[in-house]
């Protein structure tokens, strides 16, 4: 169960060459212009792993450890895994999270000032155009230079929190080092095939309101229900009557103005668009 860190430093002789390597392909040309299957890959890798375990064969290094260092079975379930790329998904989304919720408190007025700085740089940005794409470059070169007190001071290390394996059972241990097809017992292999739909009929769940969302934009306009396409074309019609009449600064400034309006003037109930495009048919209403 111990840790063994090998730490390989590299240098390059012209920093002008290492910058070009970042806008080069990281594979030959011929990996792109004729790519190999799934199934070739797959090969590739098992004839890879046997080679790997057969050069460090001496001193004695079981196969095992060589396909797990080797990620062979990545594609294999792994309750350990799941989890890990779970809060790794979380943590990606954890930044649009916190922008969602500081949005949130701006058009809820929670704190005056932030939001009156707000409108201002709204109607700024409203106003001149131009300022867009320069604003939002120079925002995010600021968040580069505030970011830089906070840069790695050390190589990346095996991070067993990241890896869930600080807190992974001992069950869901042996099910990942389990062969495949499986050599336990019946009643464990049930115990872990309730367990696996658990937890798939909860990512079934999510997954579902994917397509559940695509049909029902797909519904604006297929005529499935009648009256609300009707209802959308109208809509679209009026909408591109009056764009064409009015400027586009004056619609962003209303739209920006309702989004930002005082709370005492906000609904607790659904708006209108979100009733509309709930009730839109979708393709679940026709599965078993």
């Amino acid at each position: 169960m111990e840790e063994l860190h090998l730490a390989i430093r590299f240098s390059c002789t012209s920093f002008a060459s290492m910058l070009l390597t970042y806008t080069q392909p990281l594979l030959p040309k011929m990996h792109y212009v004729r790519p190999f299957n799934i199934m070739q890959l797959d090969i590739l890798r098992h004839q890879a792993v046997s080679i790997m375990a057969t050069r460090l064969g001496e001193p004695p290094l079981r196969k095992e450890v060589i396909e797990y260092i080797s990620d062979m079975d990545s594609h294999l379930w792994s309750m350990r895994k799941s989890k890990a790329n779970f809060f790794r998904l979380m943590s990606l989304f954890s930044g649009l999270f916190a922008v969602g919720k500081w949005f949130g408190d701006v058009c809820t007025w929670r704190n005056p000032i932030t939001t009156v700085l707000i409108h201002i740089l709204f109607f700024m940005l409203i106003c001149f155009p131009e300022l867009r794409l320069p604003t939002l470059f120079l925002y995010m070169f600021l968040i580069g230079l505030w970011n830089f007190r906070y840069r790695p001071r050390y190589p990346p290390h095996m991070n067993n929190k990241i890896s869930q394996a600080d807190a992974v059972l001992p069950d869901e241990l042996d099910e990942e080092y389990d062969t495949f097809p499986t050599t336990k017992g019946a009643d464990l292999v049930r115990m872990r095939y309730n367990r696996l739909r658990s937890v798939a009929g909860r990512i079934q769940t999510v997954v579902s309101d994917v397509p559940t969302l695509g049909e029902r934009i797909q519904a604006l306009l297929s005529w499935r229900d009648p009256r609300a396409t009707v209802i959308f074309i109208i809509f679209c019609l009026m909408a591109a009557v009056v764009l064409y009449v009015t400027s586009f600064q004056v619609m962003a400034a209303l739209a920006g103005i309702y989004a930002l309006r005082n709370p005492r003037f906000h609904r607790k109930l659904p708006s209108v668009p979100v009733n509309f495009f709930r009730r839109l048919p979708a393709r679940t209403d026709s599965m078993l």
